[in-house]
Formats: structure tokens, C-alpha cells, sequence
């Protein structure tokens, strides 16, 4: 099994400098990543060192919290593009969903899908799965596919706790066979990668990616 292929590797730590993202950038460049996941404000930096590289610019919008207006979640989506993200990775505004605002979530969704289809670019949805009950999760399942999203994913990896093998294997057994998985959160070890994996996901979010491909 090829780990590195599921592997978004992740540096998002609110403390990170310009020379540690150009050096993570150039650390993880050749292992062959699905893509670098990092802050926004480093996305321009990160796509002119992997200059169109096989590992691609992936980002976070809304994140961690996911309460920022829809118009910001639309401008930061846009300027992500803009910078060179290849895949956008935003968090759902979990106190509507609370609220069963799910006409909200919706509209949101679509309005980011929308912008990344225009680019060809991978738009994956973080529900922060440990904050959900079942019957919210399997509901999301049904709204990320239909809004056009390419991904549900489970965690920001700053809540309670990350992705579970449960957890997973809610998601496989409820969403569309066409909408992928993304776990994140917690997966540390090559152990836990494969479990992961096995229980149906897609997609592996983690700042141990080095660990995990030994």
C-alpha cells in the first residue's frame, strides 16, 4: 500500500514562521503526498515552491471554527484560488447545523463548490465529526454530496478528538459510493493510518505523514 498517496500532510500551527513552512515545503516535496495542507496566509509561498509539482497546495477556510460569515468563507476561498490552492478544504458553520439549519449548510456548501469547480480544484467539507451526533453526521453525508463537494472529512484536528473507526465507517456505509472520505485528527502511526484506510477512507489528514510512510 502506497501511504503516502492518502496523505494531505499538515502543518497548521498558528505559531508557524515563513523560513519553517519554506522548509516543510521542501522536506515533503518528493515524498510523494497527495498534497501539503497549510495556513492561507502561505499558500502563495508554498505554490511557488512547489511550482506545479505532483504534491499539491492544499488549504483550510472558516477554519477551525467554522462561524465565519459565508462571505468570508467566498473571499477566502476566492484568494485561495487566486494564490495557487489546488485543494480547499473548509469547515461548515456548526452552530446553524445545530440549529438544523440545514438550508444554510446547503447554500454555503454550494457557493464554495461552486467557485472551486470553476478551477478544477478539490473542495473537501469538514462536518468536526466529535461534536455531531450520528444522525447529524449521516445527514451531511447526504448534503456534502449533494452540494457538489468532492469530500466529507471528519475533523479540523483543533476539537475535542479527530477521526475514529467508527466514525468512518458511518460515513462509508451512508454517503454517496462517489463522494470520498477524508479522516483527520489523531493518526499518528502507520498502524492507525491503515485503519483508517481499511474502515473506507480516502484521504488521510496528518502532520505525521514522514512517520507513517517509514
Amino acid at each position: 500500500m502506497e501511504l503516502e498517496k492518502f496523505i494531505d500532510q499538515t502543518l497548521l500551527k498558528n505559531t508557524v514562521s515563513a523560513k519553517e513552512i519554506e522548509q516543510f515545503c521542501l522536506d515533503n516535496n518528493k515524498q510523494g503526498f497527495a498534497s501539503l495542507c497549510l495556513p492561507p496566509f502561505f499558500v502563495k509561498k508554498a505554490a511557488d515552491i512547489l511550482n506545479r509539482s505532483e504534491t499539491k497546495v492544499c488549504t483550510v477556510i472558516g477554519f477551525p471554527l467554522g462561524y465565519n460569515t459565508t462571505e468570508s468563507k467566498v473571499f477566502e476561498t476566492q484568494n485561495a484560488l487566486d494564490n495557487g490552492a489546488d485543494e480547499i478544504d473548509m469547515v461548515i458553520n456548526i452552530n446553524e447545523l445545530k440549529n438544523k439549519n440545514f438550508n444554510f449548510i446547503e447554500k454555503e456548501i454550494q457557493q464554495l463548490a461552486k467557485l472551486c469547480k470553476k478551477q478544477d480544484t478539490i473542495l473537501k467539507v469538514i462536518i468536526e465529526s466529535c461534536l455531531l451526533e450520528k444522525s447529524e453526521i449521516i445527514e451531511l453525508c447526504h448534503i456534502v454530496y449533494n452540494c457538489g463537494a468532492d469530500y466529507i472529512k471528519t475533523s479540523t484536528g483543533f476539537s475535542t478528538h479527530g477521526a475514529t473507526i467508527d466514525t468512518i465507517q458511518l460515513m462509508k456505509k451512508h454517503a454517496h459510493p462517489n463522494l470520498k472520505i477524508k479522516a483527520s485528527g489523531g493518526i499518528k502511526n502507520k498502524e492507525t493510518a491503515i485503519q483508517m484506510i481499511e474502515a473506507g477512507a480516502d484521504r488521510l489528514g496528518t502532520s505525521s505523514g514522514q512517520i507513517i510512510i517509514q
